[in-house]
């Protein structure tokens, strides 16, 4: 992602406080001018990073602080702390409700990625069991219907534009007025891109958005752009209510800290971030877990949500189950990789890895990460059930090692390369037990519980335990 760079100065500069020998008020001094350093490289307002430094001053008072406290640990808190009061604007985004028609707006500059932004915004819900409808409103660039049209027929998306139409504002009403009747549940009407200054094209996107009166308004903002964001924010958020921010191309340029942080002080969330061309390169936006990724620190937590999503329903309780055990061996190895290569484009996922930023996956290196990934479970097809399931794989012999190289067709140096990053895996997965909820004792309990007052008959339609033990998670999913 364009932001590991960022993330990288910062873990370094917390990472050199953490290997001083007396962490003092010099420590904590260099450690914070150092992280200013890195934000203002990455274009971050130097007024915000002014109120951060200062907030973390005051969250540590190393004087204050009693013998045996872990200094380190508390100025790491804070940092991270005041990162996430940077990109957080206390308040959540108007979120679709299902069954319902809502309409959502899209503004935004021109080359914005506007219109696939809105093609991705449109097929993420509807893996949420929405009915999506896309209003192609923008007249004023040529191709824009084709481009949207296109978008649309790939995601299987019922769409609406007009070749003859010029009037934007009637296209919107038509269009929004035709999806309410087919009962789409989430209408998006995709606006002409424009810039604060073009006076007209703001006055039409008003008209658009008085004529439609949209649930939200959604700004639309290249990552690329820097502190110009923040005016270019300000004037869409004053002509069009704008209730949240959507910002794209963060997988390009070194800049995009910038974006985030002006964005963040308009007081219009950021709900999602886009971070490739393809419909599948697009991530919900949640601060803390986005922080934490971008310190190298992962997101247990989402890694385990987005393992779940990938697995059939009746898998998730044994495949969750052993990672919690706290006994890794390369078989669960083996799985876990196999679903990490169903959930999405892998820099996404091993970036929720602690840690395994740059390790596994070199940036602009994302095909041979998934390569090496696809090596290293050729190299464990080789391998007897005994050495998949030992406890301590780590003790295996070279002539095991020789063995598993011959008959896997890799080299030695490939053998001993997937046992090292097994290590390493092994130790991020400990930490699993911490991060993965306890829910399935409970779902069991319950589940014993109602089978005392369910009649058998109806427990056999719902599929025995298992059945109502998958029914009691979707309804706990959905409340």
């Amino acid at each position: 992602m364009v932001l590991s760079q960022l993330g990288g100065s910062i873990s370094r500069a917390l990472a050199q406080m953490a290997n001083a020998t007396v962490v003092d008020d010099r420590a904590l001094t260099e450690c914070l001018n150092e992280i200013t350093r890195a934000l203002v490289r990455s274009d971050v307002q130097i007024g915000a990073v002014c109120a951060m430094t200062s907030s973390v001053r005051r969250a540590v008072n190393l004087e204050a602080l009693a013998a045996g406290t872990n200094k380190r640990r508390i100025i790491q808190q804070a940092v991270f702390a005041e990162l996430c009061n940077m990109l957080d604007p206390g308040k959540p985004s108007f979120a679709p409700t299902k069954g319902k028609p809502n309409v959502v707006m899209f503004v935004g500059l021109q080359g914005s990625g506007k219109t696939t932004t809105c093609t991705k915004y449109a097929r993420y819900h509807q893996g949420k069991g929405f009915k999506p409808s896309l209003v192609c409103a923008d007249t004023f660039r040529a191709g824009a219907f084709d481009q949207l049209k296109q978008n649309a027929t790939k995601a299987k998306i019922p769409y609406y534009g007009s070749y003859m139409e010029s009037d934007p504002v009637k296209i919107a009403v038509e269009g929004v007025e035709r999806f309410r009747k087919e009962n789409s549940d989430l209408i998006i009407v995709d606006t002409s891109g424009r810039h604060k200054q073009e006076a007209a094209l703001i006055e039409e996107m008003r008209q658009v958005a008085e004529a439609t009166k949209p649930d939200l308004v959604i700004f639309v903002m290249d990552g690329s752009i820097g502190q110009a964001a923040f005016d270019q924010a300000q004037a869409f958020k004053q002509s069009a209510s704008v209730g949240a921010v959507i910002v794209t191309k963060l997988d390009g340029h070194a800049k995009g800290g910038g974006a985030l942080s002006a964005v963040a002080a308009t007081k219009s969330p950021v709900i999602f971030i886009g971070t490739g061309e393809h419909l599948e390169d697009f991530e919900v936006f949640d601060v803390r877990p986005f922080v934490s990724r971008l310190l190298g620190m992962g997101d247990l937590s989402g890694l385990v949500n987005k393992i779940k999503d990938a697995m059939p329903a009746d898998q998730q309780p044994e495949f969750l189950q052993k990672l919690t055990e706290g006994t890794f061996t390369l078989r669960l190895f083996y799985e876990l990789f196999q679903n990490l290569l169903n959930t999405g484009p892998i820099g996404q996922i091993l970036s929720m890895l602690p840690g395994f930023r740059s390790e596994l996956m070199p940036k602009g290196h994302e095909k041979e990460s998934q390569a090496k990934i696809k090596r290293y479970m050729t190299i464990m097809d080789s391998m007897t059930d005994a050495e998949l399931d030992s406890t301590n794989p780590k003790l295996m012999s070279a002539s095991r090692i020789i063995r598993i190289a011959r008959g896997s067709g890799r080299a030695v140096k490939d053998v001993t390369d997937m046992l090292e990053e097994y290590k390493k895996m092994a130790k991020v997965c400990s930490k699993f037990k911490t991060a993965i909820p306890n829910k399935l004792d409970s779902l069991r309990r319950n589940t014993n519980m109602l089978n005392n007052v369910i009649p058998e008959s109806l427990l056999k339609q719902l599929g025995g335990n298992n059945g109502l033990l998958n029914l009691m998670k979707q309804v706990g999913s959905k409340t």
